[in-house]
């Protein structure tokens, strides 16, 4: 079973699929529990340019027992039973980006992922009574069973609990990981952050985690907050005011482009950082005055926290069980795949960080 897309903006519809067997470089997994991320959420609005229907969307996931339940020809790093995370961004070792030290972006199969095909012969795995159905960001987790590039799964700790661990395939390492790898904020720092899903949260946690001495937003480690609709002036203004002359460190975690700029404007001249995590609506398009960058003030932007899937997730997800890092924090609902519908009005009505879904009850 799998909830499928068959249009944007149409509620999804559980539906019995045929997934194929892995071909070479391919890995067929069981996929235990998934969470949904608004990111879903903008491909099936149709506003996404990439996005592609009829499709099976869903990537944060994991599966569990027999997991990794069959293996193409040439893999070799995951075999039948292993626990994994399937992972939107994929990590290769072996392409330019890969091997260049500067990115976690991976360039191997993007090509085919982006169009919701498999690299090897251009053909989707999933079709409904001969209908081929698309994949989404190469990992379509809305199923009980998956197929995905060997390049995208990181294998973990057979321990983890897969209804927990899921959320480490997206929103708590992109908010972890823009703090510690794209920003790399230091201890005594003034950070403040816009967005406050779990990705914004996320990024309070890494804060306070680095050390962070004011982090301006709400809850999760946070100091103090501030909402704009209490204030005349611009929020940048407000901030700067607040925090003598601008924050060391601002997160954008909402995919808004004017939030985009008061983002960065609310940072310190000579030296103040923003990292863009919130993905816009396609055509958008940021603005601000040259002078603002001039003037020392640096923007950033960061994919899934700049962690390379395959090799760092399984050290999350080790973090993760020490304790060291929060997971079960950020979900604040249970429901089944049959239910999935629900969920996305859970996550419109603004009452829910992560609702995790059983995908085999």
């Amino acid at each position: 079973e799998a909830a499928v897309a068959w249009e944007p903006n149409k509620p999804l519809v559980i539906e019995d699929v045929q997934v194929a067997p892995p071909q070479a470089g391919e890995v067929r997994v069981k996929i235990l529990f998934t969470a949904l991320c608004h990111t879903d959420a903008y491909t099936w609005s149709g506003k996404d340019p990439e996005g592609l229907f009829p499709c099976i969307l869903g990537h944060e996931a994991a599966g569990g027992h027999r997991i990794v339940e069959s293996v193409g020809e040439g893999v070799t790093e995951v075999q039948p039973g292993d626990h994994v995370i399937p992972c939107y961004q994929a990590e290769c070792k072996e392409c330019k980006f890969c091997k260049s030290g500067k990115t976690n972006l991976c360039g191997k199969v993007r090509s085919a992922t982006g169009v919701g095909v498999m690299m090897n012969d251009r053909k989707s795995r999933f079709s409904v009574n001969g209908k081929p159905i698309y994949h989404f960001m190469g990992t379509s987790t809305f199923s009980q069973y998956t197929v995905v590039h060997d390049v995208s799964v990181a294998k973990i700790d057979p321990i983890a609990p897969l209804n927990k661990v899921c959320l480490l395939g997206c929103g708590v390492p992109t908010g972890l990981g823009a703090v510690w790898n794209t920003a790399k904020v230091e201890a005594g720092s003034i950070v403040a952050i816009f967005g406050l899903g779990t990705v914004g949260l996320a990024v309070a946690e890494g804060a306070k985690a680095a050390g962070a001495s004011r982090i301006i937003a709400k809850n999760f480690g946070v100091t103090e907050f501030v909402n704009p609709k209490d204030h005349e002036k611009p929020i940048q203004q407000v901030l700067v005011d607040l925090t003598d002359g601008g924050v060391d460190y601002s997160f954008e975690c909402i995919g808004n482009v004017s939030v985009m700029r008061a983002a960065l404007e609310c940072c310190h001249k000579g030296w103040g950082t923003s990292v863009i995590v919130g993905v816009a609506a396609s055509g958008q398009e940021i603005s601000t005055r040259p002078f603002q960058l001039v003037t020392g003030r640096v923007w950033k932007g960061t994919a899934f926290g700049g962690f390379k899937s395959r090799s760092q997730v399984p050290w999350l997800v080790e973090k993760y069980l020490k304790k060291e890092i929060k997971v079960d924090e950020y979900i604040t609902h249970n429901l089944t795949l049959a239910e999935i519908n629900r969920a996305f009005d859970l996550m419109h009505e603004g009452g829910c960080l992560r609702c995790v879904l059983d995908c085999q009850v």
